[in-house]
């Protein structure tokens, strides 16, 4: 195996983390260039909210759904379903968008 290849062990749940490997001088970013097209999915949740199939079928155009989350609080940032941030809801050229504020490590996430 060569200095650029990596085993999947290495990244192991009990392992270091790839962040961490990074940081180390393990590993660089151009090591990385073979996970750059990859797809992930990215999802900013803004709140969530419970309710029965008879409250959703009674949402119709101008419904207002009320979320577990206050006015200005964070939204949690998930990418492939795992949260790995918390940021804020921006506005870029008439488009909503998202700034992140905080990375969460493994088991700092309190969702």
């Amino acid at each position: 195996m060569s200095d650029n290849e990596f085993k999947l062990d290495e990244f192991a749940p009990d392992g270091p983390s790839l962040g961490e490997a990074i940081e180390a001088g393990e590993k660089s970013a151009t090591d990385l260039a073979p996970v750059f097209d990859v797809p992930v999915n990215i999802s900013a949740v803004l709140g969530r909210s419970n309710m029965s199939v008879a409250q959703l079928l009674q949402l119709g155009q101008g419904s207002v759904l009320e979320l577990d989350r206050k006015v200005g609080e964070a939204i949690d940032i998930y990418v492939n379903n795992r949260l790995v941030a918390r940021g804020e809801v921006v506005i870029v050229d008439d488009r909503l968008g998202v700034t992140m504020t905080e990375i969460i490590k493994d088991g700092d996430a309190s969702a």
